[in-house]
């Protein structure tokens, strides 16, 4: 592929309700979109989606529009690239770290080859690790700690998910926002046959709240997600040998040289694998195969993104060591009806398609000149 145009734009979204994790709250989605064009017209999507603030990883969203604008967009405008694994290669070039920055060129990249054979993301993943993809994958949910921290409050919002046909139930917790939410999730799922998990985003510490991951511990949650710190590879394989409760690495897997740690700790076996957070598709085939080497098990998380940047995740849903639901939500549950600039639907049922076509052809342009403004 030849990229001859490059054009950044700032996409921002209203969030129905305020979305609480237990390092900070966003009441609306802010994101960049990268778009990359060929010579022959094709055009790919792909979103940068880093946080205003770096509550959850060291980047933000101004500092990845700084990087991709003056130094990563330069590297691939007017240049020849064999495939995207190559544009890859070009924007690591001594970049260290920004995979957030990177992931938005990156998954365009990903997204213009699949605009180019008339294809979707899924396929291009599958014929890159020789394995074959579902044609639609089940849907979690995910739900923040709740803005007026009342138990009832989120037994309501679980019972309405499963009526909605979502098939895992994932809570946010923080130490003194754990028991008492597990319990009231519990009374919101009154006996359904749906998983509960636990997502702490590194808030816990060890020994200093090993109450609290006892407590966990005892449960019976299908597995309990970043409990410690992202840099703490060693502490989450000791609560691997301590605990019951299977953990799953969330911040922590950042590349596939951590996931190659992690193996050689005999750390975690369950991993969310956030395509923006790892850096892109061609860092998550690297992780993908130690994952099948280690015997690891996966599922595809979202931050979440627009319906452009959860293209990428849905992809890797569709992969066949994604053995638990993702976070995959239709774009009503985040951003209302009629406002996504492509629209994620889920069936009754708790299912989601995964589409044969590029972001280009699903892309509403309407919507997206109402929400976007070009800064690049």
């Amino acid at each position: 592929m030849r990229i001859t145009t490059a054009e950044m734009w700032e996409l921002v979204l209203p969030l129905v309700e305020p979305f609480i994790i237990s390092g900070g709250a966003m009441k609306e989605r802010r994101s960049l979109i990268v778009i990359l064009k060929d010579d022959a017209g094709h055009a790919g999507y792909g979103e940068s989606p880093p946080f205003d603030l770096p509550f959850y990883s060291e980047e933000t969203l101004s500092s990845a529009a700084d990087l991709i604008g003056r130094v990563l967009l330069p590297r691939v405008v007017g240049r020849e690239f064999a495939d995207p694994e190559a544009v890859d290669a070009a924007l690591r070039e001594n970049v260290r770290g920004n995979p957030f920055a990177r992931a938005g060129i990156e998954t365009a990249a990903w997204d213009l080859e699949a605009a180019r054979r008339n294809v979707g993301l899924a396929t291009l993943l599958a014929e890159r690790l020789g394995v074959s993809t579902a044609a639609d994958v089940p849907c979690g949910m995910a739900l923040g700690i709740p803005q007026d921290r009342r138990p009832e409050t989120l037994t309501a919002r679980v019972y309405e998910a499963l009526q909605q046909g979502y098939r895992r139930v994932k809570i946010k917790v923080a130490p003194g926002w754990d028991a008492v939410a597990v319990n009231a999730a519990r009374v919101g799922m009154a006996g359904a046959d749906v998983s509960l998990t636990v997502d702490a985003n590194g808030a816990y510490e060890w020994p200093a709240h090993e109450a609290n991951l006892r407590a966990l511990d005892s449960a019976g949650l299908l597995y309990i997600e970043q409990p410690l710190a992202p840099d703490e590879l060693v502490g989450h394989a000791w609560l691997v040998k301590n605990l019951v409760t299977p953990i799953c690495l969330d911040e922590t897997l950042k590349s596939a040289s951590i996931a190659r740690q992690v193996m050689e700790l005999e750390g975690p076996k369950v991993w969310n694998i956030k395509v923006h957070r790892v850096g892109g598709l061609s860092e998550v085939c690297r992780i993908y195969r130690v994952a099948q080497e280690y015997g690891a098990r996966l599922w595809a998380g979202t931050m979440p993104e627009s319906g452009i940047g959860s293209q990428a995740p849905l992809a890797v849903a569709a992969l066949p060591l994604c053995s638990y639901p993702s976070d995959l939500e239709p774009s009503s549950r985040w951003y209302g009806r009629g406002t996504d600039v492509i629209k994620l639907s889920m069936s009754n049922d708790g299912r989601m398609a995964v589409p044969d076509q590029s972001a280009s052809r699903l892309l509403d342009a309407t919507r997206f000149r109402a929400a976007a403004r070009r800064v690049i």
